[in-house]
């Protein structure tokens, strides 16, 4: 792995020119030439030479635990959770009909970014269809769960989540990494503050820049029933009851406690270490997606049990560097200057024709 310092490229010119050799004389591959060009284009990022970790250690995990595999599925429970929290939400929007402004401001930070924040991470339990039993039903529980944000996310999330796993730090692959703009600008203390609050902005328009995709006839669902509910909300409870909800949703994403998860995911705190788990007591509002190694390692187990796996399999994630509070992980962010959107890793295992070919697709799921 390593980061800056990356030797440039020679440039292709218009005519055929002779093969490209490395220091040994042995001809440079097309992707080896396109992985030395972008790393020469984006230097500061950390970039990895082999590919993601966590295919081969659930294979090493399976092999001494097979025992693992009574865990993989869904969680059917999670429906329930998912239906009490919106009618909460729902509640809480009732019961705050003329409070102070001052009341509203704070149950909106608090209560309504927490709820719609839980809610998110509902849409990424069932983008896994962990949720029920077959993956339309898991579909319709994410816009379900989408409701509350009051912008419609959950079809998006799950072509471009589904991707994170399959293309982790694969560049122009997987749009969780900053952009090298938001690397170049956000270095400060200040800035990186302004970042932490932009996140919900950074997260809705860096995939349309980095991997752009045709809507589907999913987003368009989606959007439709965002859109009914929202009018049912203003109906009801005018335009504060919707303001209520998406400004809980992109204060519950922004600098908030809850939104430290973003960081800690996949932050490099510790150089050449790509993912970190959270084990803390906000798991038990995010259904445990702090189990973060866990979950990449298993993404088929549902996080009602992905305790279990770190239970079964201490040898791979007790000595491993993780987090035990996501406000801390916010606070190093914001006051480390070793620390920035360019603490990523990145890396090159696909040619641009074939992420060419992917898009011409639609990307890996519709």
């Amino acid at each position: 792995m390593g980061k800056g310092g990356c030797k440039s490229a020679t440039a292709v010119g218009a005519v055929v020119a002779p093969a490209k050799e490395n220091t040994d004389g042995s001809e440079i591959s097309v992707l080896e030439e396109e992985r030395q060009q972008k790393m020469e284009a984006e230097p500061k990022f950390y970039w990895a030479h082999d590919e993601e970790p966590h295919r081969r250690r659930k294979q090493e995990i399976l092999q001494k635990h097979p025992d693992l595999k009574k865990y993989m599925g869904a969680d059917t429970s999670t429906k329930f959770k998912v239906i009490f929290w919106v009618a909460f939400q729902l509640l809480s929007l009732h019961l705050l009909q003329g409070a102070p402004w001052y009341t509203w401001v704070f149950c909106c930070y608090t209560l309504s970014g927490s709820i719609n924040h839980m809610m998110t991470l509902g849409m990424h339990e069932l983008s896994h269809n962990l949720g029920a039993k077959g993956v339309m039903p898991n579909r319709f529980l994410a816009i379900l769960a989408n409701l509350p944000m009051g912008i419609p996310a959950a079809a998006s999330f799950k072509r471009y989540h589904m991707e994170h796993h399959k293309f982790q730090g694969e560049d122009a692959m997987d749009v969780d990494i900053p952009t090298d703009i938001e690397g170049w600008f956000f270095t400060s203390t200040p800035r990186k503050i302004l970042w932490c609050f932009l996140q919900p902005l950074f997260y809705s328009l860096r995939p349309l820049a980095v991997n752009p995709k045709e809507p589907t006839r999913w987003e368009f669902i989606n959007i439709f029933c965002t859109v009914v509910f929202d009018l049912a909300i203003v109906h009801v409870w005018g335009i504060g009851g919707l303001l209520y909800l998406v400004f809980g949703t992109l204060l519950g994403m922004g600098l908030h406690p809850v939104a430290g998860h973003f960081i800690a995911e996949h932050y490099v705190m510790n150089e050449g270490q790509e993912t970190y788990s959270y084990y803390g007591p906000l798991n038990w509002l995010t259904f445990n997606v702090g189990y973060h190694n866990e979950h990449h390692d298993f993404a088929n187990i549902s996080g009602k049990h992905l305790p279990m796996v770190r239970k079964v399999a201490r040898e791979y994630y007790d000595d491993m560097p993780h987090y035990h509070s996501w406000i801390k992980v916010i606070w190093d962010y914001i006051v480390d200057d070793n620390i920035s959107p360019y603490s990523r890793i990145k890396r090159v295992t696909m040619k641009n024709k074939e992420i060419e070919d992917l898009r011409a697709r639609g990307g890996l799921i519709k």
